[in-house]
């Protein structure tokens, strides 16, 4: 692996930024600012922690660190999309997509957090 565009919870952890983005600036006006940066803030976290800790991955207690932060951030974003499901129900057959997409990532990202703890630089 030669950089973070490698991790297939890099590119997943991008790609489902990038749908929750859009999808939330669909929101009314007056939710854009409150659960829509929210959402928007969360969803980011999630693809910059994976990023960050990459970079960091000469330490593997900060990999493991950071890593844990963009899991927490996925349960987060999953938590104000169950939120936006419930208010808005013009939107939830996306919201309930992006949900299963974010529930796949978690478990990726999880497992990938146990690996770096039980593998990582085990060879150096």
């Amino acid at each position: 692996m030669k950089s973070y565009k490698d991790l297939d919870i890099y590119t997943l952890a991008l790609s489902l930024f990038y749908r929750t983005h859009r999808l939330s600036l669909r929101l009314p006006k007056y939710e854009l600012y409150e659960l829509g940066s929210q959402i928007r803030r969360s969803s980011d976290s999630v693809v910059t922690n994976i990023v960050e800790g990459y970079g960091r991955k000469r330490y593997k207690m900060d990999f493991i660190k950071f890593l844990t932060y963009s899991h927490a951030s996925n349960l987060e974003t999953i938590c104000h999309i169950e939120k936006l499901i419930v208010l808005y129900p013009d939107l939830s057959i996306e919201m309930i997509a992006l949900q299963k997409e974010y529930d796949i990532l978690g478990a990726k990202l999880f497992s990938f957090l146990r690996y770096v703890e039980n593998n990582w630089n085990k060879f150096e």
